[in-house]
């Protein structure tokens, strides 16, 4: 669950390009091809090819992890979005809720552990393949309350839009699903917390907490699936030893699985892109080795999963927020996952380690 299969696509861990930005790129080269092809007919005008530049400018060129497109739309949801919208995790369309509890010594024995991650990738498959179009989102949520014994849940949301339609069989397939990971247990969603207060990487909540949530935008293939334990409930004893502070953890990971169809255009354009803007050889012999991994899961029947990870930390004070982030970051360090403390963000940001991120828009959180 808490990693798929070698070659999957991971734009949110990648920071690649977003879909929007990828097809006016595709738009973009388009029209460009277009204004150099009636070149050879009649001369345009001199602005059209400034302007096709300037797009592919806006859109390709990156000062660091993202376009200047995707900075100047970061730039106006911070005007836009200084509380959390309310139709942010209230989308239409139907969403359940379910608390899992896989049996006992699953996540400990590592065959268990294979064979759960296995029957969770088919559920996400089965998902992606339901509709035409992708839009189901299944997001997972854990959390830690840490203190002389570490008490830990774990839930599983499923939205389906309203738009695709069918919902009830769709949930109730993907509950047959999840019901052989564990013991499956519907849960009523609480209303997401409102922010009371806010403060330098860190807000207040309305009942008493404080959180500061970061996006966790890359984890190295050593993690042996055993993220969690790293991440989540962190080095137990040791961590308490060094901390002044009893705080807890919210992990969660959101999965878009993709349609079979459009898995395989994704794929195609992306092997595609690779062979024509990748000049470095071993980078290239490493896109291939992931391009054929791709196409191999695919051709088992498996579907591209767009994924979105996020790490809360709790604490009763800004100040053991301030602490549980140190410890949190000195972990990622030593266990090499990179955490991205979303500046700027926070005011929203707690809710993605929530049940109600699952339906959540695509793009809320960049």
């Amino acid at each position: 669950m808490y990693s798929l299969t070698p070659g999957y696509r991971v734009p949110a861990l990648q920071r690649g390009l977003s879909p929007v930005e990828t097809l006016l790129t595709k738009a973009n080269a388009g029209v460009g091809g277009a204004v150099l092809m009636s070149a050879m007919v009649a001369p345009p005008p001199v602005w059209t090819f400034g302007a096709v530049g300037a797009a592919a400018a806006l859109l390709n060129v990156a000062p660091g992890p993202r376009s200047l497109a995707r900075w100047a739309a970061i730039g106006y949801r911070h005007l836009r979005e200084r509380t959390m919208p309310g139709s942010m995790a209230v989308q239409p369309g139907a969403t359940v809720t379910w608390s899992l509890y896989p049996r006992h010594g699953t996540m400990q024995d590592p065959p268990q552990r294979a064979a759960f991650h296995d029957a969770f990738s088919r559920a996400l498959a089965f998902a992606g393949n339901q509709v035409r179009s992708a839009g189901i989102q299944v997001h997972v949520t854990h959390h830690a309350a840490v203190g002389d014994c570490t008490a830990h849940t774990q839930t599983i949301s499923v939205h389906v839009p309203k738009a695709l339609g069918r919902a009830e069989r769709i949930l109730g397939t993907l509950e047959g699903e999840f019901a052989r990971l564990g013991v499956l247990t519907p849960v009523e969603r609480n209303p997401a917390p409102m922010v009371a207060e806010r403060g330098p990487g860190w807000v207040g909540l309305e009942d008493g907490r404080y959180a500061a949530t970061a996006r966790i935008t890359a984890w190295p293939d050593t993690t042996d699936s055993d993220l969690m334990t790293k991440l989540l409930l962190g080095d137990g004893q040791a961590d308490r030893q060094n901390s002044l502070f009893v705080t807890d953890r919210s992990f969660a990971v959101l999965y878009r699985p993709l349609p079979a169809a459009q898995s395989r255009r994704s794929a195609k354009w992306q092997s595609a892109a690779a062979e024509a803007f990748t000049t470095d050889k071993v980078k290239q012999d490493a896109q291939q080795i992931a391009s054929g991994t791709t196409h191999g899961a695919l051709v088992q029947g498996a579907t591209l999963v767009d994924i979105d990870a996020f790490l809360t930390v709790w604490g009763d004070s800004p100040e053991a927020v301030t602490d549980a982030r140190w410890h949190a970051s000195l972990t990622a360090d030593r266990h090499r996952i990179h955490l991205d403390w979303l500046a700027g963000q926070q005011h929203r940001a707690h809710v993605m380690t929530t049940p109600h991120g699952a339906s959540t828009r695509k793009g809320a959180i960049l």
